[in-house]
């Protein structure tokens, strides 16, 4: 789990003001299902959608770039309501420079989690670089932390809580459904 302990990660998130997640090892477990009718088919974590809304509430936003491009994805970021969603995109930090760019943030402003060798350029360059608990070994020794949760079992949502945690927005967030 990420640790709430650690003040070094605790400064990090609280300067975050985007989250930019990768989909396929992130938001789902990393199994890509083809149809017989050559259609595509995802699983995404209810835990971690709900856990994107209230960071999104609590005011920092959140982007998907993904090396696909699947209209999953996309169906799945508009109703989490990301505005933020970049497909078929291997060159994740030039990606993320753009993104970056256009929304007028920088690098210590950016939590990002990723999974595998796609993703090592963006976590590394982040104030925030994390990877979940089944990423490649070699992303997981470079990133500042690596969830407790798999990817698309709740690893999103770990990200999202300890960054609201670190920005005292989590239990007003979770109080709001009391």
């Amino acid at each position: 789990m990420l640790n709430l302990n650690n003040i070094d990660l605790i400064q990090r998130a609280r300067s975050v003001r985007l989250l930019v997640l990768d989909v396929d090892g992130v938001l789902t477990d990393g199994k890509l299902y083809f149809l017989a009718d050559g259609s595509e088919a995802k699983a995404f974590s209810t835990l971690d959608g709900q856990g994107i809304k209230m960071l999104m509430n609590s005011g920092v936003n959140v982007a998907i770039i993904t090396g696909r491009t699947s209209t999953i994805v996309e169906r799945r970021a508009a109703n989490l309501g990301i505005m933020h969603l970049i497909q078929g995109r291997e060159d994740k930090r030039t990606a993320l420079d753009e993104l970056l760019s256009s929304l007028q943030l920088s690098y210590d402003q950016v939590a990002y989690l990723g999974d595998d060798l796609p993703d090592l350029a963006a976590i590394r360059c982040v104030v925030l670089g994390v990877a979940v608990a089944n990423a490649n070994t070699f992303v997981r020794q470079h990133a500042l932390a690596v969830t407790s949760l798999r990817g698309g079992e709740g690893a999103a949502r770990e990200l999202c809580e300890f960054i609201m945690a670190a920005q005292d927005t989590l239990n007003a967030a979770q109080n709001a459904y009391l």
